[in-house]
């Protein structure tokens, strides 16, 4: 069974930055298309960004350039660096990936970005 481990989430003021990561423990990482997701509070649960195995990354409308999704290979990670954030960028960040982008999930990780 596949295990994706989410860290980095927390507390940072409108402005700042944070920087995600997933580790995964699976031996075909390279081959995972990997991505993030968010769920606000009383909210669908949305993709924010994913990366195929070839590197190709795709981002939803709301990210507007302010977030990099990256991946490693080497340390089956993926890595989602959050800049500019928003109070509405608060959320729990969820990481999926596989063979399927769907196949397996995170916990999650909570990130508020409050004064």
């Amino acid at each position: 069974q596949v295990q994706l481990v989410e860290s980095g989430g927390g507390l940072v003021q409108p402005g700042g930055s944070l920087r995600l990561s997933c580790a995964a423990s699976a031996r075909s990482f390279r081959d995972y298309v990997m991505g993030w997701y968010r769920q606000a509070p009383g909210k669908q649960r949305r993709l924010v960004a994913a990366i195929t195995s070839g590197g190709n990354v795709d981002y939803a409308d709301f990210v507007e350039g302010r977030f990099t999704i990256s991946r490693d290979n080497a340390k089956n990670t993926v890595y989602l660096q959050m800049n500019s954030l928003k109070p509405e960028d608060t959320a729990v960040y969820y990481c999926t990936g596989g063979i399927g982008l769907h196949d397996y999930w995170g916990q999650g990780t909570q990130v508020t970005v409050s004064s």
